[in-house]
């Protein structure tokens, strides 16, 4: 999927870009440590764009799904949306142009969002509802050069298995649930629940680094 940005950025792009756009050498904009890992593992250059922390002002995208939003209609949304808003800063900030990345995952079940758990109680109920079926985890990612945005989406499908109420406690409990989708990191303790993955193990992670790869090489001039 592409679109163009607004035309106050891509005049700021072009005046300021020049031989930058020739670099892959890219913005991240992302808190993620999961996302920096993976771009690191295919070598790719970045710099990160951080947004505003969430308290005490407002975040700096509303991540709420919209009413009858398909789960990976919404994700592509978000990761939209963080891409225009990254752009933005680069513009506010007055820093060197390079070409802005954004990614958002979200998992789905029976096609009902789950975002990151609020607390320990909801992570619990996350995992009850995951044990033993079939889930889908969805990965938008996209890119601007200041022109265009194109957005990608990788969809995988995750099995787990039955989980006794033991494990689940004991997982939450290890803290690694909280700030992540669904709350669980197939890259962490939760490997030991999957009983199938169908699609891309990076996607679930976070950053699907074929898709992201691509992205980037299209966007070199």
């Amino acid at each position: 999927m592409t679109d163009k940005l607004d035309d106050h950025l891509r005049t700021f792009v072009n005046s300021k870009a020049g031989m930058a756009k020739m670099s892959q050498r890219i913005y991240l904009a992302s808190r993620s440590p999961r996302r920096r890992e993976l771009l690191k593992q295919i070598g790719l250059p970045f710099e990160l764009l951080m947004f505003r922390e969430l308290a005490p002002r407002k975040p700096d995208v509303d991540e709420t799904p919209l009413h009858d939003e398909a789960p990976d209609v919404y994700v592509q949304r978000i990761a939209r949306a963080k891409v225009v808003v990254a752009a933005r800063l680069v513009l506010d900030r007055s820093l060197p142009w390079h070409n802005v990345l954004s990614a958002d995952t979200t998992v789905a079940i029976d096609n009902k969002i789950l975002s990151k758990p609020a607390d320990n109680l909801e992570a619990m109920a996350m995992m009850r509802e995951l044990s033993g079926k079939t889930h889908d985890v969805h990965t938008a990612v996209a890119i601007t050069d200041g022109s265009i945005i194109e957005v990608a989406l990788s969809s995988s499908r995750v099995t787990f298995c039955e989980l006794r109420e033991e494990d689940i406690k004991a997982y939450v409990m290890s803290g690694e649930s909280l700030d992540k989708a669904g709350a669980y990191a197939i890259q962490g303790r939760a490997a030991a629940f999957i009983s199938r993955l169908e699609g891309s193990y990076s996607g679930v992670m976070g950053l699907p680094l074929y898709e992201t790869a691509k992205m980037v090489q299209r966007f070199v001039r």
